[in-house]
């Protein structure tokens, strides 16, 4: 049975969506799209004919075939969209971050709990096969005792070619809530959860001028931290550092490596699906480990697809509110500075199976 989902935003990011859940997830059904920009909803229903256009958000909540709402507006709206959905008695899937806050996170997970629903979200790229053949040699043992980590994501900036970079240093913006779930995300599946925080966050510039074509020459007042430098201390015992700046000019835009007792894992970009893992072991030698799962190329969706399955079944999703509302309260610590104790009851879920792409079958 497929299962009915309506998207609320059609800007940037809703191009992937549209296009793998129409050609790679059969088993989920987009009825309808809604956009505050008309344009936007109509552009995506020119492409995809058999899609509803949604005038409000109200609307599609009203529909009774509407199972799970796709939120997929701007940070700063994320809570009421998905709050609103949660209270209609719809199920959510939500971009990244889940909220703006670790407060907000907590008041949506509560509303879904209370009525019973199902609340996940982005990113779903740990899910790709470059993190679940990481996840697969870490606890295997591939380099022994995991003691630590370090991930990095360096740039000056979206301004230069996003058409609407304005959210981006606005509350809810930022590089740790912008580019930070895909990295403490793709961390807690591999290490586990988080205990404790410490960083230095700052904003280093007061203005952006946007160089974007869109709006070129515009200026941005900056609200939120735009350089965080910080610790985390899993449960385990290892320690991580995540650094994640939009104010420096930098040749390598992202990185992160997992320290072990017998050896170092290079680990894919955490943006992406794909990539090239690497071993360095305690001997000095060094090999490429080939990819042993589904899903390398752009799979956005994928998390939504497991979390349908997941309804469908009666399980817990791999990117469900534990996992989400984790991730959103280690990086407002890591963003806001100082020190800080996570308390969670997060748990890792099981990987995919290996054959998930290829038999449609994504529960082991």
């Amino acid at each position: 049975m497929r299962t009915k989902v309506a998207m609320i935003g059609v800007g940037c990011i809703s191009g992937i969506y549209l296009e793998n859940i129409f050609t790679r997830y059969p088993e989920i059904e987009l009825v309808g799209v809604c956009d505050l920009i008309r344009a936007r909803a109509e552009a995506a229903k020119e492409k995809y004919p058999s899609l509803l256009i949604y005038e409000t958000m109200e609307d599609a909540l009203r529909d009774p075939q509407v199972e799970v709402i796709l939120n997929l507006t701007r940070p700063a709206e994320h809570f009421e969209v998905s709050r609103a959905a949660l209270a209609a008695g719809r199920h959510v899937y939500s971009e990244k971050p889940l909220a703006a806050t670790a407060e907000l996170g907590r008041q949506l997970v509560a509303l879904a709990e209370k009525n019973g629903l199902y609340l996940g979200g982005a990113p779903d790229t740990f899910l790709g096969a470059g993190f679940q053949t990481a996840r697969r040699l870490i606890d295997a043992g591939a380099i022994g005792t995991v003691v630590g980590a370090s991930a990095h994501m360096i740039g000056h900036g979206p301004e230069s070619w996003h058409p609407d970079p304005e959210f981006f240093y606005k509350f809810g913006g930022g590089p740790m809530m912008d580019m930070g779930p895909y990295y403490i995300t793709a961390l807690v599946n591999l290490m586990g959860r988080v205990t404790e925080t410490v960083s230095m966050a700052k904003a280093s510039f007061p203005t952006r001028t946007i160089t974007a074509k869109e709006r070129f020459g515009e200026t941005i007042q900056v609200d939120v931290n735009t350089y965080v430098d910080g610790l985390m201390r899993f449960e385990s015992g290892a320690a991580a550092r995540m650094f994640a700046t939009f104010d420096a000019w930098y040749p390598q835009a992202s990185g992160m490596e997992i320290y072990g007792s017998e050896g170092t894992l290079f680990a894919p970009d955490p943006n992406t699906f794909g990539g090239a893992i690497r071993i360095f072991r305690k001997d000095r030698t060094e090999e490429e480990i080939p990819l042993s799962f589904g899903f390398s190329t752009n799979s956005r969706g994928l998390g939504l697809w497991d979390m349908c399955d997941a309804i469908r079944n009666h399980r817990a999703p791999r990117a469900g509110y534990l996992q989400t509302l984790h991730v959103l309260d280690v990086m407002t610590a890591l963003a806001a500075g100082g020190a800080h104790t996570i308390t969670s009851p997060f748990r890792r879920q099981p990987p995919l199976r290996e054959d998930a792409e290829n038999t449609g079958r994504i529960d082991v």
